[in-house]
């Protein structure tokens, strides 16, 4: 039995409180409130629901400024419109919030994690008499409201997961332009988490770093055939042509990947060593491909979805040789998440405009897909102090190139992205979202996996 008196009991019986008033909406018509009503509506609202330890003040629509509980202040909400929180206040929350900044009914000046914190400093215990003040100030405001354009987002056609459909997904995040990214990414363009052994690396070098921390994971060799799923730039197959003497096959569905990857290519003199395709993960044997010695899949898993990670896995086994390694690198659902009300934190607004399509998988559930088709597990490493460091340093890029970027996007996809990397800063430093670097191996006849006995080799 749960402990009635616990923090997420109690946010669940406010939820359920505020929820009712929320649904009650529809069900109630009465006249338009007056602008008087509303500004008290809110005052009352968020004065009882504003989290008591935040670190943001919030500023109305009429300049009246509700100031922190920690000062300084590390971020501002500004309310734009008296009809702002009345949008807002809608299920699920996260999805109503994410929408409400991408139309500009409110700004986040500062930083966005301060902001991004306030499901996890929700915790209300509320009196009957209370939560029925709070169900008529939500009507009153949801009155308010009016109808709301919904913001542009991706529109994918056929079933989920299949071939055609993950390459629409694919197009919608990654070929929004080659010039966006190179704002704000490190100057290989590696898309993925960083090492930061010191943490006071450079992005460059925390780059280099996870690159060549890769490599020595998977134990490369010269000669050796490496496929790279899910390519990106060409970062990771041009390093481990260059350092290591591999010969690279390099797959992606990102037609604006591959043109900037094989130009990359070829201005490093690696047209002979690295080859790039146009391919899905499911074909990487298809025509006369060998198998290879080594696998890399580096921020790509979280597209496959979880009906297919027995495809995924098993494709991958069968394109490795007996004896050789696999290095899975991708985000996962972190500890955190779990105490979080589903009514504030749904994940919608990152399926439905970020990464249409994408699923996060607990670390538990890739490791056993990965041993149903046959993987040894051989080493896994949670990396999420790592990423959180690596978005911070994205978000401040695109902070410091805020017009280049306004004018390559437009403001509507300028500010999913402003409040994408700045609110995933917060979730890897709170562990609502981690990093995992798993090594797996396909043992050879005598179930030899050629490993050292010892990890000391990865930090020479």
């Amino acid at each position: 039995m749960s402990n009635p008196t616990s923090p997420s009991r109690r946010a669940l019986v406010a939820a359920a409180g505020l929820g009712a008033a929320a649904l009650a909406v529809h069900q109630v018509t009465r006249r338009a409130p007056s602008e008087t009503e509303v500004r008290a509506a809110t005052l009352r609202l968020l004065g009882q629901v504003l989290p008591e330890g935040r670190a943001f003040d919030v500023q109305l629509w009429d300049g009246t400024v509700l100031p922190p509980c920690r000062t300084p202040a590390r971020a501002r909400l500004v309310l734009n419109t008296s009809q702002a929180l009345g949008r807002m206040l809608r299920l699920p929350l996260d999805l109503a919030l994410g929408e409400g900044y991408l139309r500009g009914d409110f700004e986040i000046e500062g930083d966005i994690g301060a902001v991004a914190g306030l499901a996890d400093d929700f915790d209300l215990t509320l009196s009957p008499g209370v939560v029925a003040t709070l169900a008529q100030d939500v009507q009153t405001l949801r009155r308010h409201s009016g109808g709301a354009p919904a913001p542009v987002t991706a529109t994918l056609e056929g079933p989920q997961h299949s071939r055609e459909r993950d390459r629409q997904a694919i197009t919608y995040h990654y070929d929004v332009s080659n010039d966006f990214y190179k704002l704000w990414l490190d100057r290989r363009m590696v898309y993925s988490c960083a090492y930061f052994p010191t943490g006071q690396e450079t992005l460059d070098e925390a780059q280099e770093a996870k690159l060549e921390y890769i490599c020595r994971k998977l134990r490369l060799k010269p000669g050796e055939r490496l496929l790279d799923i899910g390519c990106g730039w060409g970062g990771l197959a041009i390093y481990a042509a260059q350092q290591y003497g591999v010969q690279v096959l390099g797959v992606t569905l990102s037609e604006a990947q591959l043109h900037e990857a094989r130009a990359r290519v070829q201005a490093a003199g690696l047209d002979g060593q690295v080859t790039l395709e146009l391919r899905d993960y499911r074909d990487v044997l298809s025509g006369d491909t060998e198998a290879f010695d080594k696998i890399a899949s580096i921020g790509m898993a979280e597209h496959v979805g979880r009906r297919n990670m027995p495809t995924y896995f098993r494709a991958a086994y069968a394109a490795l040789k007996p004896g050789g390694l696999m290095l899975n690198h991708a985000i996962a659902d972190g500890i955190g998440q779990a105490r979080v009300p589903m009514w504030l934190q749904s994940g919608n607004f990152a399926r439905k405009y970020v990464f249409p399509d994408g699923e996060l998988l607990p670390v538990w559930e890739t490791l056993k897909h990965a041993s149903e088709a046959l993987f040894e597990v051989r080493d896994v490493e949670n990396l999420r102090e790592h990423y959180a460091l690596t978005v911070g340093h994205w978000s401040a890029n695109l902070e410091t190139h805020q017009e280049e970027a306004l004018a390559a996007l437009g403001e509507q996809r300028f500010r999913l992205w402003r409040l994408y990397l700045g609110a995933c800063v917060f979730y890897f430093q709170k562990g609502h979202l981690s990093l995992f670097q798993s090594l797996l191996a396909k043992p050879d006849a005598d179930r030899c996996a050629h490993l050292p006995l010892s990890r000391e080799d990865l930090y020479l």
